[in-house]
């Protein structure tokens, strides 16, 4: 099953874009505080990388967003 640039990942990367900008916080400022490149965070938001589920709790965790939240508008 193909999910990469599918329609709910496309949906996931606007979520996370969403909620850093919602945040207030640039790709790099996010990027540091998950001990990671800016570039991986451009990666994830373009659509170019899946993010793993580990990953997308820390996501979470760092943009204060529910991950239940997000999950439950994805799966709807």
């Amino acid at each position: 099953m193909k999910t990469l640039r599918s329609r709910r990942h496309r949906a996931l990367c606007a979520a996370l874009v969403n909620a850093r900008k919602k945040a207030g916080l640039s790709q790099q400022e996010l990027a540091s505080r998950l001990k990671t490149s800016q570039t991986v965070i451009a990666r994830i938001e373009s659509g170019e990388r899946r993010v793993d589920v580990v990953e997308f709790i820390d996501l979470a965790r760092v943009l204060h967003v529910d991950p239940r939240e997000v999950l439950t508008q994805l799966m709807q």
